[in-house]
């Protein structure tokens, strides 16, 4: 399809698309209420107020405060805002993210194809607004994007051919740094660096993510050494694993065994080494290609699978790998197999993580339907790690090399299996009300 070839058509269609997506936002009924964030200010207030943080619980739940210390530190200025300021610079943070995230994503790619940068941009805003993760990340409050930007901009700065970049460089490793103190998650992307050998940019991510703990373990130590010790161990204050938000790998696992047993640590245990090592493999390969940004993607994506809960909303991780997808596609031959097929998988990937298709099975988890379709996020992250190409680029971005494309690229050419796209449908009632939704930072992790 065509974009529009002249400029009011581009602003037909971009006002169009907004008003779409802003409709669907405001009127289909997936709103989260402000769950995490109503959880993040009670819980700084009650810290405020000379209250043990991890002690706060949100009233009528128990949901408290799961991510360490500096975060706490960080989320300090809701102690001297109102409830809706909070919730406007909650939203202006997600805004600025967002920015950061497509443009790192996105910009390379369109620059090389030639379209009108505005308009693209116009329309990736839109479709990036309408998944369900990023939706979900906005209206739980959620930090998600922040963090993915974080990332992300470690990798723009390791890659990046600019002028501006280059200055730059040294700084490498602060944002994942800081991404990890803030929440555990991201701290495998400083395993990342160490093994694809960036000892600098690991070096500085290290000490960035020490350096604010340490800071934060002076501003509490009593709430340090409860994180570490007790809040970040007690799955208690996370809900059930077997909730079919949680789509990681044992999230899979309590599904395929819960309510008869609880699913198997020793299983658990090895799929996680068969995950990481499939991962720190396919790393290496995307950076001796030059492929940085597969690389971070990849690295989302494990993190994604091995976290004991990722909720949907964790799952922003993803978009850097279906973004390298269309990239890869588009770099194919046009008309090719290799580019119908790659555009494909994107194009099914993305749509499934539009389609809240997962709270179908809600309260129905058993038999292959249920297998297949409770899953629905965990397949689309196993098929990404298995399958996703490499491009073989020279500076991560701005390269326009279309000629070398990596043996794991030629392989996925031939990939076509991809969960079915079927029953899109989203569910008409908010899958997760107050009562019984899950803390979305689980374990912290």
């Amino acid at each position: 399809m065509r974009p529009p070839s002249t400029a009011l058509g581009r602003v037909s269609t971009a006002f169009a698309l907004t008003a779409v997506v802003a409709a669907f936002l405001i009127f289909v009924p997936l709103h989260r209420h402000w769950f995490d964030l109503k959880v993040y200010y009670g819980a700084i207030g009650y810290w405020g107020e000379g209250g043990r943080i991890y002690d706060y619980l949100k009233p009528g739940t128990h949901y408290g405060f799961t991510y360490p210390p500096f975060a706490a530190l960080v989320m300090l200025p809701m102690m001297v805002v109102g409830w809706y300021s909070a919730i406007a610079i909650s939203q202006s943070l997600n805004i600025a993210a967002a920015a950061v995230i497509l443009y790192i994503c996105a910009d390379a790619t369109i620059r090389r194809e030639g379209w009108t940068r505005w308009f693209t941009y116009a329309v990736l805003a839109c479709l990036f607004a309408w998944m369900e993760p990023v939706r979900d990340t906005a209206s739980f409050g959620q930090v998600n994007l922040l963090l993915l930007a974080l990332v992300l901009a470690d990798a723009w700065l390791l890659t990046s051919a600019t002028a501006r970049a280059r200055r730059l460089h040294r700084l490498a490793g602060l944002g994942i740094g800081l991404a990890a103190a803030i929440k555990l998650t991201p701290a495998i992307f400083i395993v990342y660096l160490l093994v694809t050998r960036r000892l600098r940019a690991a070096g500085t991510a290290i000490a960035v993510a020490g350096g604010a703990t340490a800071l934060a373990a002076w501003a509490d130590r009593e709430a340090s050494r409860t994180f570490w010790t007790e809040a970040m161990w007690n799955t208690d204050r996370v809900g059930s694993l077997a909730f079919v938000s949680n789509q990681s790998w044992q999230g899979m696992l309590a599904r395929l065994t819960e309510p008869f047993a609880e699913p198997s640590r020793a299983i658990w245990a090895v799929g996680v080494l068969l995950l990481l090592s499939l991962w720190v493999w396919r790393a290496r390969r995307a950076v001796a290609a030059g492929d940085e940004l597969a690389g971070f993607a990849l690295t989302g994506i494990t993190a994604c699978l091995v976290s004991p809960v990722t909720w949907v909303h964790h799952l922003v991780w993803l978009i850097p790998g279906i973004a390298v997808l269309v990239d890869a596609g588009l770099r194919s031959a046009p008309g090719g197999e290799r580019r119908k097929r790659l555009l494909l998988a994107a194009a099914t990937s993305y749509l499934l993580l539009c389609s809240s298709i997962v709270w179908l099975w809600r309260w129905n988890q058993g038999g292959i339907p249920g297998i297949i379709g409770s899953n629905a996020y965990v397949w689309i992250s196993l098929a990404l790690l298995l399958l996703l190409p490499f491009r073989a680029v020279k500076d991560g971005y701005g390269s326009h090399d279309h000629t070398r494309l990596s043996a794991t690229m030629d392989a996925c050419a031939h990939a076509t299996e991809s969960p079915s796209p079927s029953r899109l449908s989203a569910p008409q009632a908010s899958p997760t009300p107050p009562d019984t939704k899950p803390a979305p930072s689980g374990s912290g992790v």
